[in-house]
């Protein structure tokens, strides 16, 4: 193998968005609608946090569920700390730091602006192809 993928070539381009301030049932709901697991989260227009399905679940799903009168906000669930990388950051570094820190995506960007996301199913998928690759099959890895 003579190069290793780059972090444009294997992310989610474009990713769908929603803000700081919208409902928790609309982040879920935009979920289902395209099939993604994690949403990153702008707040003013500015890259804020993400919000994932496992944190709409357990706080939607849980027996300690909150009254469903609250209007709980994305603000109310989506992570603290979120990892942002420049669209130019060498894609092992990114795989490291998202092992070291046990996370589920990272959020990538040019010049301060949301242009991906690449998420652990992107990294499976890659590393999929990569072992394709190197046992030298014809086959491409499925998809679905």
């Amino acid at each position: 193998m003579k190069r290793l993928p780059i972090l444009k070539s294997v992310m989610t381009p474009f990713p769908w968005w929603i803000d700081i301030d919208e409902p928790v049932e609309e982040a879920r709901a935009m979920m289902r609608e395209h099939q993604v697991r994690h949403l990153p989260v702008k707040d003013g227009g500015r890259l804020a946090s993400v919000v994932t399905e496992r944190d709409l679940n357990l706080v939607l799903e849980s027996e300690r569920r909150l009254p469903t009168d609250a209007s709980l906000t994305v603000r109310d669930v989506c992570v603290d700390s979120v990892y942002v990388v420049e669209i130019d950051t060498r894609i092992e570094s990114v795989l490291e730091t998202m092992t070291e820190r046990k996370i589920g995506s990272a959020l990538v960007t040019r010049d301060d602006t949301l242009v991906g996301i690449f998420t652990a199913m992107d990294a499976c998928r890659v590393l999929a192809s990569l072992l394709h690759k190197l046992r030298g099959d014809d086959l491409e890895p499925r998809t679905a």
